[in-house]
């Protein structure tokens, strides 16, 4: 062979087609060992954390903050990690599906209509109850109590009586029959003062002058005047008064005074007025009759029982409820006896005054006339009338009758 020639190396032959569809499956075998190693690698404990080389541990992120324990490394490297749990997810329902209660939580329609009804009866109940005290404020009646005791001496048990009548009256506008008071009691006991008082208040709670009526026997109905003509004219003005307060939804106030002066017609009159058989508006009136019948019965049992074991009052013997339920016990059997009038009435006894009564009449007086109301001038005054001595106490035969004539003297 000639060395002058190069030599020429074989050249390697190409792989067969199924050596190729081996090869490609192997490489892929290495790549994935490759990239496993490398994950390992990655996972691997720092050296000096004291954990196992052969533990792995997760990787920390340095944005999270770290919990301090007092475990050490090796209790925590014991421990096994818990997996969270996934919370399930709220289940909300469309903004336009309807809700559907099951048939157990679904309310009967019989509850709507007993809440409905209860509510309406509350209702109710609180409405009449404000007016009851809506119209018992509008008479003011507790303005009327401090005037009555302010004004009126010696008479607690009979202002405490005519207060209580008028507030049980007038808590409400409908009415069965009228309501009747009657006063009756010696003369000079108070009964005409009261009567201007109750009509001086009224006038000014009703707004109206022409509700409130004041009727005089000695000045209406004279004596030579026909009774006749008289019951006719008062049964006009009742009707008159009466028919207004109607139409103004209100309580009248009919003052009759010296009801024992009289006739017969004209008592016959007003005991038709109180019959319930009359028309709807005579039923809601107050009538307050005024009378000295029975001031000899009063003054008798006053001064029977002056001495007697009584409970006693505080400025007087006789101020015990008893007492005076057994004078209007009395004083009614004796009026029925003269007409049945009263019957239907609240008999409202008036007392004898005692002497500090009178006293304090005078000082009254004497303050409304201009006078310096001197304590020792009025009880030289009251020493000038005449009193019943019974058992230390002394009562006015009188009582103020005379206090106003005395006055003008000075």
């Amino acid at each position: 062979m000639d060395r002058s020639q190069p030599s020429v190396e074989p050249m390697a032959a190409a792989p067969s087609a199924p050596a190729r569809s081996v090869i490609a499956p192997l490489r892929a075998v290495v790549r994935l060992r490759r990239r496993v190693r490398l994950l390992r690698k990655r996972h691997l404990p720092t050296p000096g954390a004291g954990l196992d080389s052969g533990c792995l541990a997760p990787r920390r992120d340095p944005d999270q903050p770290q919990i301090f324990t007092f475990d050490s490394p090796a209790e925590l490297s014991s421990r096994t990690l818990r997996k969270k749990r996934r919370r399930s997810r709220v289940v909300l329902y469309p903004e336009n599906s309807r809700k559907c209660r099951p048939r157990a939580e679904r309310r009967s329609r019989a509850q709507h209509c007993l809440l409905l009804l209860v509510a309406i009866v509350g209702f109710q109940v609180l409405n009449a109850i404000e007016n009851l005290d809506d119209n018992e404020q509008r008479y003011d009646l507790d303005g009327l109590e401090k005037a009555l005791r302010r004004a009126v001496f010696g008479q607690p048990a009979a202002v405490g009586r005519i207060v209580a009548l008028l507030r049980d009256y007038l808590s409400t506008h409908v009415h069965s029959r009228p309501l009747l008071l009657a006063l009756h009691g010696p003369s000079g006991v108070g009964k005409s003062h009261v009567g201007r008082l109750l009509a001086r208040h009224f006038r000014a709670v009703l707004e109206d002058s022409q509700l409130v009526l004041q009727y005089h026997m000695r000045h209406h109905c004279p004596e030579p005047r026909a009774a006749q003509g008289c019951r006719e004219e008062l049964a006009r003005q009742v009707a008159a008064v009466v028919a207004q307060a109607e139409a103004e939804e209100k309580t009248p106030l009919l003052v009759l005074d010296e009801v024992e002066l009289m006739p017969q017609a004209l008592l016959d009159e007003l005991h038709g007025l109180l019959q319930p058989q009359r028309s709807r508006h005579f039923h809601n009136a107050i009538y307050v009759l005024l009378s000295s019948t029975g001031g000899a019965e009063v003054t008798r049992f006053v001064l029977q029982n002056a001495s007697g074991s009584l409970p006693p009052r505080p400025s007087g013997p006789l101020r015990g409820a008893r007492v005076e339920e057994e004078l209007s016990t009395s004083l009614r059997a004796l009026l029925v006896r003269e007409h049945p009038l009263w019957q239907a009435a609240a008999v409202v006894p008036f007392l004898l005054l005692e002497k500090q009564d009178v006293v304090s009449c005078f000082r009254d007086e004497m303050a409304a006339e201009g006078f310096f109301p001197e304590q020792a001038r009025a009880e030289l005054l009251a020493e000038q009338l005449s009193y019943y001595q019974v058992a230390g106490h002394e009562f006015a035969v009188t009582g103020c009758k005379q206090v106003v004539a005395r006055v003008n003297l000075l």
